[in-house]
């Protein structure tokens, strides 16, 4: 169970994200359907990312508490002799690996996550960037309207 402040933390978060995408959607109808279709597919992936985080958030703490009461099962099946501190020693450090494991696994996923949106963003920038128009053509709506009547020409002959 959350505490009081995470759980107002958390819920201060949701009302600003409402605040902003309520004011983001006010914009959207001023902008052209390319650009509202490449925020929307950006939309969509950030949801997806967050219900993702989620599902990780919940099974690590399922994990973690499974791990305490496995843990207090262990306390009370072990042996009560005082000579087995090797044995304690080797579960501690048995126990460690897969926190170890997955901690690393989080740290690749990550770093492959934040190189792939990287290059991604790349290609988009250099596209921009060598093209031969300015990036402030891609806003403009009079240059939707000539790409598409220029290719409406071209299939046509």
């Amino acid at each position: 169970m959350k505490s009081a402040p995470s759980l107002q933390c958390e819920m201060a978060a949701d009302r600003i994200a409402r605040r902003i995408t309520a004011r983001l959607s006010e914009g959207e109808a001023l902008l052209p359907y390319e650009i509202i279709e490449r925020l929307r597919a950006a939309r969509t992936r950030a949801v997806s990312e967050r219900r993702r985080e989620i599902r990780l958030l919940h099974t690590h703490a399922q994990a973690a508490s499974s791990a305490s009461i496995q843990g207090g099962s262990m306390m009370l099946g072990g042996s009560g002799d005082s000579g087995d501190e090797g044995g304690k020693w080797w579960r501690v450090l048995v126990s460690t690996i897969p926190v170890f494991a997955l901690v690393a696994g989080l740290v690749i996923y990550n770093v492959k996550s934040d190189e792939s949106v990287l290059h991604e963003v790349t290609e988009v920038d250099t596209a921009l960037l060598t093209d031969d128009l300015p990036p402030a053509a891609y806003a403009d709506p009079g240059f939707i309207q000539y790409l598409k009547t220029a290719a409406d020409t071209s299939e046509q002959h």
